[in-house]
């Protein structure tokens, strides 16, 4: 069996092809179903590697039509370099790289999300981008009202407009204002779109909705979850879901020393965010359910202030959302739990 290392580029993409015959064969082509058809589609069913990246996905399903066997690989896994020279980086160098790792079987699979899941993050992120542009607009309109001497009062971001709309501006401002307003009001009908959109998909998620009954979690929070993990059998304990969620501390230790810093911050960033606003919510809550884990919340914000709270909250949260998942129970099954201080880290 042949064995291929490509490395994938927006543009372009660098292939290197170890033949039966021990030949090496290097080509520059397009990153286009057309060129990887033209190289790739006659030949006989091959063993090739991939980095996971933006592009991985459908080059990999375009790949497997072809009938060739697929490895998208975890480019975090450092032994696949190891042919690699420190001093000199090319594409060309990586394709046959990747080769040599696909010869060799050094690499580590990376997890390939299901076609569904896939679409769930797209609408994910359209959404974030609507919210986010929302954001900016409300921002600037708010900049350019203060410069007049006056305020918008505080409000959720849809009812904006309607404190907007109280105040007496300024013609001149008003017209300069005209064109953002126009766009936050469509903005506003397309993320409530969205919205409604998530909701009916967390009723018709058995998983969603169970993990909406986790006190500060929502729709929008349980699916990203879901969609991020895809496959709560991938993870054997709590304490892999939150490294894989960037929750963790960073540890440098070497010998009796150890330093632990910040979090690593490694994974989905949109997940991690609104786990945090989650932890931040719980902190807030009044409900009964809660106190336990607000205690212990409560006394790390004492030793360690606030922020660092919220962030071992959102950690503990993470945990308990996994746990909820792997063992098909809701939140209120797991207050026993809560309440002794351990969370879900089984």
């Amino acid at each position: 069996m042949e064995h291929i290392g490509i490395d994938l580029g927006k543009t372009s993409s660098q292939l290197c092809i170890l033949t039966e015959d021990g030949e090496l064969i290097e080509r520059r082509i397009k990153t286009s179903r057309d060129d990887f058809f033209k190289w790739l589609g006659n030949r006989a069913p091959a063993r090739i590697l991939i980095e996971a990246t933006t592009e991985s996905e459908w080059v990999a399903r375009g790949l497997e039509q072809m009938g060739h066997e697929i490895v998208v690989a975890d480019p975090n896994f450092a032994p696949m370099y190891a042919t690699r020279s420190r001093r000199v980086k090319t594409d060309k160098r990586d394709a046959r790289t990747l080769c040599e790792a696909c010869r060799l079987g050094s690499y580590r699979h990376a997890h390939r999300t299901s076609e569904p899941q896939r679409q769930i993050k797209k609408m994910l992120t359209v959404r974030e981008m609507l919210v986010r542009t929302r954001a900016k607009y409300i921002t600037s309109i708010k900049t350019l009202v203060r410069a007049e001497g006056l305020r918008v009062p505080a409000s959720e971001a849809k009812k904006f407009s309607e404190r907007l709309s109280a105040l007496t501006l300024p013609q001149h401002l008003a017209m300069v204002l005209s064109p953002l307003v126009t766009l936050l009001t469509e903005l506003n009908k397309q993320i409530e779109l969205a919205d409604r959109q998530l909701q009916q998909l967390a009723k018709s998620d058995p998983v969603v909705e169970r993990l909406c009954t986790a006190p500060g979690v929502g729709p929008v929070t349980a699916i990203t979850f879901v969609a991020t993990l895809d496959e709560v059998t991938r993870f054997d304990t709590a304490k892999q879901v939150r490294g894989y969620l960037g929750l963790v501390p960073s540890e440098k230790s070497s010998g009796e020393m150890q330093h632990r810093g910040r979090i690593t911050k490694a994974g989905n960033v949109r997940l991690r965010s609104l786990l945090v606003e989650a932890a931040w919510s719980l902190l807030r809550s009044k409900q009964e359910s809660v106190h336990a884990i607000q205690q212990w919340a409560r006394s790390i914000a004492l030793r360690r202030g606030k922020c660092v709270a919220a962030v071992a909250l959102a950690r503990k949260l993470a945990g308990i959302l996994y746990a909820m998942w792997r063992d098909g129970t809701s939140f209120g099954d797991r207050h026993r739990t809560l309440e002794g201080g351990a969370g879900a880290t089984a």
